[in-house]
């Protein structure tokens, strides 16, 4: 999880889904903004880590949409 962080470019709260069950937990984005907080949250909820995520070499994305994916190839 950590070395996802690393390699994306995307701050690290854009690993976190927020759909209907980040909601029904009643969490708060604002929350989870540091790279730490973010591992926590994922590691106890894995539900709520956007996916999917693509890695290559030294680089990473979330591949939604799947066009993103073209930027590592």
């Amino acid at each position: 999880m950590e070395r996802f962080l690393e390699l994306l470019p995307n701050e690290p709260a854009d690993l976190v889904r927020e759909d209907n069950h980040f909601k029904d937990l009643g969490l708060n984005i604002g929350d989870y903004q540091s790279a730490d907080a973010v591992v926590d949250l994922l590691l106890e909820h894995p539900k709520l880590m956007q996916r999917p995520v693509v890695v290559r070499g030294d680089r990473a994305v979330i591949a939604r949409p799947s066009e993103v994916v073209e930027e590592l190839l």
